[in-house]
Order: structure tokens, then sequence, then C-alpha cells
């Protein structure tokens, strides 16, 4: 298989690695780079476990070509804390026990990120809209839920 040349920016550093065409992006990032907060649940683009964002839109990284992110700013769960503090979504979804197994909480994450930084202050329903692309099969959804809602809170109160 021919490898073809892939450089993109991922949490703010510039990345450049060479893989196989037809190399998806959750591959690349983790087994390549070694970002390996996107999962790969599904692998079919069902689950949401490997969602990121990709030029300020969420995308799902099991179904992207790497090779289509030529020039991308890629942003991962990894890339949201800051010298060690946790980004407020984060803290929110440890706060309030938003998580069980963990294995969704990275692309519920990245979804409610997406959603926050277009709508600051989104009702219940759009935080429901906004993460039904994700499975969870453990927390029933109230706690990701909350969460989202308490860190959209905390993040128009800081803004005050």
């Amino acid at each position: 298989m021919a490898k073809v040349p892939v450089q993109f920016t991922l949490n703010g550093a510039e990345k450049a690695e060479f893989i196989d065409s037809g190399t998806t992006l959750l591959n690349a990032l983790r087994d390549k780079i070694g970002d390996t907060s996107p999962k790969g649940g599904c692998h079919q683009g069902t689950c949401g476990a490997c969602s990121v964002i990709i030029d300020g839109e969420l995308r799902l990284s099991c179904l992207t070509l790497a090779e289509t992110c030529n020039g991308a700013a890629i942003t991962t769960t990894s890339g949201l804390s800051e010298g060690g503090v946790l980004h407020p979504l984060q803290r929110a979804f440890l706060d309030a026990f938003a998580t069980q197994c963990g294995f969704c909480t990275s692309g519920m994450i990245m979804a409610a990120k997406v959603l926050l930084d277009h709508t600051p202050n989104p009702s219940r329903d759009e935080v429901v809209e906004a993460l039904s692309g994700n499975i969870c099969r453990c927390t029933g959804y109230e706690p990701i839920i909350q969460a989202v809602l308490t860190a959209a809170r905390s993040n128009s109160q800081n803004a005050a």
C-alpha cells in the first residue's frame, strides 16, 4: 500500500506522518501519533466514541480518512486540559459522576464542547440533540446531560 504524507495540528502541536493511503484518522491518531483518547467503538460511525473536532466541527474519526485532514486543526480530549487543569466539561463530568466505564466519555465531551462553542447556554433539549450521536451503555444519559448543563452554567458565570 502506498504511503501518503499528512500534516495537521493536533491539540495545538504540528504533526507530520507518513501513513498508508486509506488509513482512518482514528487509526492514525491512536497507532501512529499515540493519542488514544478517541476510542474505536463500532468502527462504523454509529456510536460516537471516536468523535474529534476538526476545524471547529464534530467529526467521526473512524469514518474520516486521515489524508483528508491535511492542514486541519484537530482537537481530541487530550488537548482540552491546560497545565494539568481539567477543562470545565471534563471537571463537570467528573463532579456529576457522568462516567462509569468511560468508553463513551471522550466522544460525549467532544460533542458537548462543539455544542457549547456554538451555543454557550443550551437548553436541555439542545444538549440531548447534541449528544444523540453518542451511545452510552452505562449511565442512562441523565448524569451526562446534567454535566453538560452544569458546564454551560459554569462557563456563563465565569464569562460574567
